[in-house]
């Protein structure tokens, strides 16, 4: 039975991840490396079957990096860092909660269990008070209050996006960009390109828009049509790159130098999850090296 992301999140402890393949592409005249990361919510199910066999058979496609956000009960932080370690798997980033008082030395003993100091609040489910502008405006304060939170503990803070940040109209804007215009300028946008989609946006054009404030891009292809039973976190089944609608390229090419990973992720995949990271993995091969001009 697959398990769902509330399902997923509610089980789990702190951690999801994703692999990185370095030197990947260059984007511009001159060598930009993005690395390649695998978001571990992707294999979820296969994790709760066999959690070290799935973590090698992610580094036998060839990831090298892993994006951490949670895991089943029964796996600890400790015991997931040293498998990561022993198959060559390094952390990009963990997905989060949100750093408050109560938990922020639970979340700075794990970046450094993880030897990771970038934190980035997974976003889910919808918080409602993205609906109005005083609601994204108590939501900006949080986020800035818990930006500082993680610096003054050693950590980077960034947010990764769903379809409302691009899809609600708060105050004659969209919410992302209220958020974009208010937010402390140093918490990063992790941006989903698949859910910028669902909502109505061009991901190349706002990758373009954003460039200095984005350092993290989840990469998912598919349909990316908004219906009904996105709010059951229920999505559409998605593809490898490079077999739906999204126009890969364009979004490589868009991506900045400030970006440090491409996080590849099937939130549901079409076929057998392994066999659409590795075709994904391949078809990424293709753009090594990308001359922008």
């Amino acid at each position: 039975m697959a398990t769902n992301r509330r399902d997923f999140i509610r089980t789990a402890g702190v951690g999801l991840m994703a692999a990185t393949l370095p030197g990947y592409m260059d984007l511009h005249a001159k060598t930009v490396q993005h690395q390649l990361s695998v978001q571990l919510y992707t294999i979820r199910d296969a994790i709760n079957n066999d959690f070290e066999g799935s973590l090698k058979q992610l580094a036998s496609i060839g990831f090298k990096n892993v994006e951490t956000a949670f895991w089943p009960k029964e796996i600890t932080d400790e015991h997931a860092a040293a498998v990561l370690k022993s198959l060559g798997l390094k952390i990009s980033s963990c997905h989060t909660d949100i750093p408050t008082k109560d938990n922020i030395a639970k979340l700075a003993a794990l970046a450094n269990g993880y030897n990771c100091k970038t934190i980035i609040w997974h976003g889910w489910p919808e918080d409602k008070r993205h609906s109005t502008l005083e609601g994204t405006r108590e939501l900006i304060s949080i986020y800035n209050k818990a930006n500082k939170l993680a610096k003054d503990n050693g950590l980077r803070f960034g947010l990764h996006n769903h379809w409302w940040e691009y899809r609600n109209h708060v105050g004659g804007k969209l919410v992302y960009e209220i958020l974009h215009e208010e937010l402390d300028a140093d918490i990063f946008f992790e941006t989903d390109v698949y859910w910028v989609k669902v909502a109505g946006q061009n991901p190349a054009t706002i990758l373009q828009k954003l460039k200095n404030r984005i350092r993290f891009i989840h990469l998912k292809d598919g349909p990316a049509e908004f219906n009904d039973k996105l709010l059951s976190d229920s999505p559409d089944p998605m593809t490898p790159l490079g077999q739906g609608t999204q126009n890969i390229p364009a979004i490589i090419n868009a991506s900045s130098a400030n970006v440090e990973y491409m996080v590849l992720e099937l939130d549901k995949s079409i076929i057998d999850v392994f066999d659409a990271l590795k075709q994904s993995y391949d078809y990424l091969a293709k753009f090594r090296s990308v001359n922008r001009g």
